[in-house]
C-alpha cells in the first residue's frame, strides 16, 4: 500500500486527478489531499466527497504577494506532512509540492502542460520527475530542459489523459429548442494573464438575444458583474456544473483559456477559445488539428456561421493518447514510490 500525497491548487486539478484517485483508493492505497481555497477548487473537491486538508490560501495576482506568500505556504505544507511521510507526492501545476518533498526527502512527480508558468522553472528542479506532453518536445530542446532537469513525455494532451476514463462521450445529448452557449471567462486574477478583462460583454449581450447564455464564472467578483441588471437574462452559475452535464446541453462553448475549453474541445463539442494572451502550444495543437477554433474578437455572425458548420475532427487519435498516458503516469508513480 502506498500513501500517495497530492497537492489540489487550482478547480481544474480535480478533474485530472479524479480517475487516478478512483484507482489507487481501488487498490488499497491512502490519499492525502492538500489544497487552497482558489476559484471553485474545494466546492469541487466536496462535490467529489474526498477527504482533504486546506493549507494556506491565495496570495493573488500581485507579484510581490505571490513571492512572500510561496516560503510561507511551503513551510505550513511540510509541517503538516513530517508525520505523515507519504511514499510520494504528485501534482499538476503544484510549484509548492516538489520543492516541500525536497524538503521532507519524499520523490514527486510534477505535470505541467503550460510552458509560460514561472514556476515551472522552480518545480522543475526540485522534483524527482518531471512530465510534461509529447507537443513541448521541441521547446524542451530548445531550452535544454532535457540537460537540466529530470524529464519525460506523455503523449497527447493533459485534458485527455482523465477524459479517456471517462464514459461522458457515451452520454446522450439532450434535445432542446433554443441552443445553449456556455461561456467560460478570462482568468483575471492569475498572474499569468496580461489579456483584457470584460472584454465579452459586448458579445454576451448580443447573443442573448437569439441563445440562452451560460456563464462560467472562475470567482464571485465574475459572477457580482455578470449578475447586474444589463446581463438580465443569461444564467450565472452559482456552483460548479459538471462537466457531464455541460457536456449534454451544449450546442457551443466560448472559453477564454483554461483547461475546460480543451475539455470540450476534446469532448467534440464546437468550441470557440477566445483567449487574450500568447496561446499555449497545447491550444496552438487543438487549433493546428482543428479540434478547436480560435478568434481575439468573434462576431455574432461569426458565432452563427461555427455553429452550423461544427466541422470538429475526430478526435479517437487523442482518446488512445489519453489512455496511454493515463497507464504511463500511474506506473510511474508506483516506481517512484517503491525508491
Amino acid at each position: 500500500m502506498m500513501k500517495i500525497w497530492i497537492d489540489i491548487t487550482n478547480s481544474p486539478h480535480i478533474n485530472f486527478f479524479k480517475p487516478f484517485i478512483k484507482k489507487w483508493n481501488d487498490e488499497g492505497n491512502e490519499i492525502i489531499i492538500t489544497t487552497r481555497d482558489l476559484a471553485n477548487t474545494i466546492d469541487l473537491i466536496k462535490q467529489n466527497n474526498w477527504n482533504y486538508y486546506e493549507i494556506g490560501g491565495h496570495a493573488g495576482k500581485n507579484k510581490v504577494k505571490k513571492l512572500l506568500y510561496f516560503p510561507r505556504r511551503v513551510l505550513l505544507l511540510r509541517k503538516f506532512l513530517k508525520n505523515i511521510k507519504p511514499d510520494i507526492g504528485i501534482s499538476q501545476s503544484s510549484f509548492y509540492s516538489p520543492v516541500v518533498g525536497k524538503l521532507l526527502g519524499i520523490p514527486t512527480i510534477y505535470l505541467n502542460d503550460n510552458e509560460h508558468a514561472k514556476g515551472n522553472y522552480l518545480a522543475f528542479k526540485f522534483a524527482t520527475l518531471n512530465i510534461v506532453p509529447e507537443f513541448l518536445k521541441s521547446l524542451a530542446e530548445t531550452l535544454e530542459w532535457n540537460k537540466k532537469y529530470k524529464l519525460d513525455f506523455y503523449p497527447g494532451i493533459k485534458e485527455g489523459i482523465y477524459l479517456s476514463q471517462s464514459n461522458i462521450r457515451n452520454l446522450k445529448k439532450t434535445s432542446q429548442g433554443k441552443k445553449y452557449i456556455y461561456i467560460r471567462l478570462e482568468p483575471w486574477t492569475a498572474q499569468y494573464y496580461k489579456g483584457r478583462n470584460q472584454f465579452m460583454d459586448e458579445l454576451i449581450l448580443k447573443l442573448k438575444e437569439n441563445y440562452n447564455i451560460i456563464i462560467l464564472p472562475r470567482g464571485a467578483d465574475q459572477a457580482k458583474h455578470y449578475n447586474s441588471e444589463i446581463f438580465k437574462g443569461i444564467e450565472v452559475v452559482e456552483k460548479p456544473i459538471p462537466l457531464e452535464n455541460i457536456y449534454k446541453t451544449c450546442t457551443l462553448f466560448i472559453g477564454a483559456g483554461g483547461s475546460m475549453t480543451r475539455e470540450l474541445a476534446y469532448l467534440g463539442i464546437p468550441t470557440i477559445s477566445v483567449y487574450q494572451d500568447n496561446l499555449l502550444e497545447v491550444d496552438k495543437y487543438l487549433i493546428k488539428n482543428k479540434h478547436m477554433y480560435f478568434s481575439a474578437n468573434p462576431t455574432v455572425d461569426e458565432i452563427n456561421d461555427y455553429i452550423n458548420l461544427q466541422s470538429i475532427s475526430d478526435s479517437k487519435e487523442l482518446l488512445q493518447m489519453g489512455i496511454q498516458a493515463f497507464e504511463m503516469i500511474n506506473q510511474k508513480v508506483a516506481k517512484y514510490a517503491k525508491n
